[in-house]
């Protein structure tokens, strides 16, 4: 299997909206705007009128939401049935996204980004059904998530974990292993094919 596609918006061109297409339907990537001085630094994370302007749906911000990760630390993978807009705010991740799409042309496919203060600077917006991991390479990340439905109303039915090291989404990880530090429940994930056992495409 081919090693996943690196999306770096340099690579790119923006859409009208200023947006940043990925290679998964649907998926956004929006740079922030920014302006630094020898106090720091002013920046517009993101526009939701801009992102609206692509979806069918417009986006409505119910819940947001911060985790806090050390150096190491590693989550995922993790897919929800709501669609969310993830931010790093502070410190690098080493960004990897699934498509878990069942209807999806690139369903089964990874592609990696890397993401903060020694990678790209912007927002990440996710459909539902696609999903998302983050190892820090430089920590700590406050990595901030914003959603269209409020967790404890929220339908859990379309969600899913799969393993950080499936054999047939083969992430490279830029981190041994041993080194990782990571959740029980995330050890104990099962793997893409035990999933999607009934997908015709398996």
């Amino acid at each position: 299997m081919p090693q996943p596609h690196i999306f770096d918006p340099e690579n790119e061109q923006p859409l009208a909206s200023g947006l940043f297409s990925t290679p998964f339907a649907g998926m956004y990537f929006l740079p922030f705007h920014g302006f630094a001085d020898e106090r720091g630094f002013y920046a517009e994370l993101f526009r939701l009128p801009e992102l609206n302007s692509e979806l069918q749906e417009k986006f409505e911000i119910q819940q947001t939401n911060l985790s806090y990760s050390v150096t190491h630390v590693i989550r995922g993978f993790h897919a929800e049935n709501w669609r969310k807009l993830i931010t790093v705010l502070t410190g690098t991740a080493f960004c990897a996204f699934a498509d878990f799409r069942q209807d999806s042309a690139t369903f089964g496919q990874v592609f990696t980004a890397l993401v903060g203060e020694q990678g790209i600077k912007g927002s990440f917006f996710l459909p539902a059904g696609i999903g998302n991991s983050f190892c820090v390479t430089q920590g700590p990340v406050n990595y901030v998530y914003a959603v269209d439905q409020l967790y404890k109303n929220r339908d859990t039915n379309g969600d899913v974990a799969i393993s950080l090291f499936d054999p047939d989404l083969q992430v490279p990880w830029p981190i041994a292993r041993e080194e990782m530090i990571l959740s029980d429940r995330d050890q104990a994930a099962i793997t893409f094919k035990e999933r999607f056992a009934t997908h015709t495409a398996l």
